[in-house]
């Protein structure tokens, strides 16, 4: 990776994400990896889209199966997301499944995705796997998230939120009353 590529990626690492791990069942049984690049495209119909590095295994099986899911990982599976990027737990560690699952479902997410292939685009040296959602879970948890390379703790404490002190929050009742004086013509 060239200096400005590495530098760009760098850029890019200061967006905050939640952590997700894609899988896919295919002939060997079930592949998964850790991939940050995902995000909501449609309502209606339901789709997400997850990037893929076009050289990457994850990419190759996933062009060719028919339905892959996506585990979005609670804040206390940082294991997981290492194991699924390529630094394996300890051989007497086993990967939980959700037995329940109609496709290969992590224990313990915060939510999961269950999709079918919709579309794939060309992203450059990746793929944009878009993907139709068939079923969806969702379970109250705090998200993992991934910033500037390292792995972060949302600030959840009661209080504590971007807003706090500045009289502009939704506690402070300025969202509902200042909302007419955002709609009063210029000129008046």
């Amino acid at each position: 990776m060239g200096d400005s590529q590495r530098r760009f990626r760098d850029c890019l690492g200061r967006f905050a994400t939640g952590v997700t791990v894609i899988t896919v069942e295919h002939a060997g049984g079930v592949h998964g990896a850790t991939v940050g690049s995902f995000t909501s495209v449609s309502l209606d119909p339901p789709l997400v889209l997850v990037s893929l590095d076009r050289r990457s295994r994850m990419c190759d099986l996933l062009t060719g199966a028919s339905s892959f899911g996506v585990n979005i990982l609670a804040a206390h599976q940082k294991d997981l997301a290492l194991h699924f990027a390529g630094r394996p737990l300890p051989a007497d560690t086993p990967v939980s499944w959700d037995a329940e699952a109609t496709g290969p479902r992590l224990t313990g997410c915060a939510a999961h995705l269950d999709c079918v292939p919709w579309a794939a685009h060309d992203g450059g040296d990746h793929v944009l796997h878009v993907g139709q959602v068939r079923d969806f879970t969702v379970r109250d948890a705090e998200p993992l998230v991934f910033h500037g390379g390292a792995f972060r703790h949302l600030d959840t404490a009661p209080g504590h939120h971007a807003w706090a002190g500045t009289l502009d929050g939704p506690a402070d009742g300025v969202w509902s009353s200042a909302t007419g004086a955002l709609h009063i013509p210029l000129g008046h």
